[in-house]
This record gives structure tokens, sequence and C-alpha cells, in this order.
């Protein structure tokens, strides 16, 4: 018998770092299950507006613009600075980091606390269980709420672990997960603003 004669010139490289690659493909799979749950509550919303001949029905109020505008600049800003909080952390300079998430994390909490205003004044004229409207907007923005807090938890994990020294350039994974959850809830934001705020003032 002879031996099998392996090649290994075509073999593909090991992976420089296979704990980092799962972790960063496992995030992009999560993500995408995430964006498949909220774009079959938006499909949901339209259906449901293509169904009545008013949408919202007769007797509520279209939702006002101000403060979702202002919750959509601040969750814009935190992305924006969350880019340069994570460039810092590349080039090594943890304070600009920590700063930067930090900036980040009070963009977050402005939001929620607007968030809740406003809730504060849709529920004097409605409420979630009056109609299949006031139901799907309270899921959709309420679901997109809880997605905030978990990212500003992310965030502030990742934080930790910096303070304490368990990152580095090398090891970011947790780094930049946590920024890409972040950013995919801002991009989820920017389909909420279109599809419940915008689009009833378009017919």
């Amino acid at each position: 018998m002879t031996a099998i004669e392996v090649r290994t010139d075509r073999l593909l490289p090991p992976a420089s770092n296979p704990r980092s690659e799962v972790g960063r493909w496992g995030m992009v799979i999560f993500l995408l299950n995430e964006a498949t749950l909220f774009a079959c509550l938006v499909a949901s919303y339209f259906f449901l507006g293509v169904e009545n001949r008013s949408w919202p029905p007769a007797g509520i109020e279209k939702p006002s613009l101000p403060l979702p505008l202002l919750m959509t600049l601040l969750l814009l800003s935190s992305s924006a600075v969350l880019v340069y909080a994570e460039r810092g952390f590349e080039q090594g300079r943890r304070t600009r980091y920590r700063a930067g998430v930090v900036a980040t994390v009070l963009l977050g909490v402005g939001f929620l606390l607007i968030q809740a205003r406003e809730y504060h004044d849709t529920l004097q004229h409605t409420s979630p269980v009056q109609h299949a409207y006031s139901s799907v907007f309270f899921t959709i923005t309420g679901l997109h709420g809880a997605h905030v807090v978990f990212g500003l938890l992310v965030l502030l994990w990742a934080l930790l672990r910096d303070i304490t020294g368990r990152l580095n350039v090398r090891n970011s994974l947790a780094v930049k997960n946590a920024s890409l959850y972040w950013h995919f809830v801002d991009g989820v934001w920017l389909v909420i603003l279109t599809s419940l705020y915008l689009s009833p003032r378009w017919y």
C-alpha cells in the first residue's frame, strides 16, 4: 500500500482568529433573523393599511413628527459618534473610544426618554388594544425600543471589557459586534420612521 499524498498547496489558509470569525458571522446571522422579524411586522402594517379605507383608521390621528424626528436625530448622531469611537479603538486611543461610547449611550437614553414622552402623549387618545393600527404601531415601536435597551447594554458590556483590560486591537470582537448591533438598530429605526410616521402622509 502506498501512502495517500495530500496536497497542501490547494488548501485554504487557516483563519487568523477562528473565534473572531465565528463570532462575527454569528452576529450577522442573528441580525438577519432580527431584520426578518421587523420586515414581517412592517409588512403586516402595510397589509392592514391596504385592507382599510383610511389608514390610520377614522378617529385616530396620524402620528406627529416633531418627537420622532428628534429621536431620529439622536440615533443618527449616536451612530456617527460610535463610528468615531470605534476608529479611536482601532488606533489604540482608548480615551477617545470610551468617551465616544459614553456619548452614544447618553444619546440612546435620550431616545428612550423621548419615546416614553411620545407614548405618554399617544396613550391620551388611543391604546394598544383599541384598533389593529394602534396594536401594530405599539408592537413595532415597542419592540424597537427593547432593541435600543439591549443595544445600550451591549455597548456598556464592551466598554466594561475594555476598562478591565480584556480587549485589545487584535481581540476587538466585542467592540465590533456591539457597534454592528447598534448601527442595525439605527437602520431599523429609519425604516420605522418611513413606514409608520411618514407614509400615512403620502396617501
